[in-house]
């Protein structure tokens, strides 16, 4: 981003709008700051901004309130963001769900990659597939076995039509010829109940929700859709390493704010977050709840946001995924 500078016929105006920025990232935040997300309590990017606005508190010496504006599959809160002075007073902590919305729903009422000044990767969540005990279903490989010999019998809770987890369990479908039948809960809560009470076969979840159950013998894991192994759930093998290649999606969270964002409080913000993350008790925390600590700068975050808005259109076509 290019800070303009209108250049007058007074030279000391002039001096004065170069100066500005300076003085401005030395002072920021001289007030509260608040961070809205887009979702409700208690999930991965309620808790990223609860544990990271606490510290960011005592290191700036201002508040630092999370704002929960759900709604829309997280529209609504990111419109109040996009409508927001580019001040850096209001910041924006959402997930992966808002590369996916153009997919299932088409046109929003503003530009992902325009209308957002990307600050910063925080962590990530990868996705799991579980299969209840009684399937006796423990591999992808038993799973393409059982799917050949009763090709009607399966189907599979997952967090809602056109989320994140269902493009990844019909990317699955497509790749290993497994039949399945996609049960769409309102959220991934009430797919976990089903699954472990044996109500529906299969679940596509966050991982961390499936990983305590797996220990418990509950539930079987299928596979982990990172490139590598989830930390919470070791024994449970990658689709990739199941033959499933590639198959590389998370996840994600993100830090932004409204376009246009003054480069220098960018820098400012993204430092600060930075060591946060990289103190060991948030680590520990973050952990607690399922998110690997990932810190990347905008531009990478930027690159992920074109990256992951085409490959989910693609997938979104090539599975017929649409907005029920």
């Amino acid at each position: 981003m290019k800070l303009r500078t209108f250049l007058g016929l007074l030279g000391l105006a002039a001096s004065a709008q170069l100066a500005a920025p300076v003085a401005w990232a030395d002072t920021y935040p001289s007030r509260a700051v608040r961070i809205i997300v887009p979702y409700g309590t208690g999930g991965g990017s309620d808790i990223l901004a609860r544990q990271i606005g606490a510290r960011l508190q005592t290191i700036w010496g201002q508040g630092v309130a999370v704002d929960n504006r759900a709604g829309a599959s997280g529209n609504i809160g990111t419109e109040a963001v996009v409508r927001s002075p580019a001040d850096g007073y209001t910041l924006l902590l959402q997930n992966s769900t808002m590369v996916v919305n153009p997919a299932v729903a088409g046109k929003l009422n503003y530009d992902p990659e325009k209308d957002l000044t990307p600050i910063m990767l925080l962590g990530l969540t990868p996705i799991a597939l579980a299969a209840h005990q009684s399937t006796n279903i423990k591999t992808l490989k038993d799973l393409v076995e059982y799917s050949k010999a009763n090709p009607t019998a399966l189907n599979y809770g997952s967090c809602g039509v056109g989320t994140p987890q269902h493009f990844v369990m019909e990317l699955v479908k497509q790749k290993s010829g497994v039949k399945a039948t996609n049960v769409g809960y309102k959220g991934c809560a009430p797919a976990l109940t089903d699954v472990v009470g044996g109500q529906v076969q299969l679940a596509i979840l966050s991982a961390n929700l499936i990983a305590p159950h797996i220990k418990t013998g509950k539930l079987y894991g299928i596979g982990v859709s990172t490139a590598s192994r989830y930390q919470l759930m070791p024994q449970v093998p990658t689709f990739e390493e199941q033959g499933l290649k590639p198959l590389d999606f998370s996840i994600w969270y993100a830090l932004m704010g409204p376009a246009k964002m003054p480069p220098e409080v960018v820098a400012r913000i993204y430092a600060d977050v930075q060591k946060v993350l990289a103190e060991p008790a948030i680590k520990e925390n973050l952990s607690g709840a399922g998110v690997e600590p990932l810190s990347g700068n905008g531009a990478e975050l930027s690159k992920l946001i074109k990256v992951d808005l085409a490959r989910y259109a693609q997938l979104a076509k090539s599975a017929n995924i649409k907005a029920e």
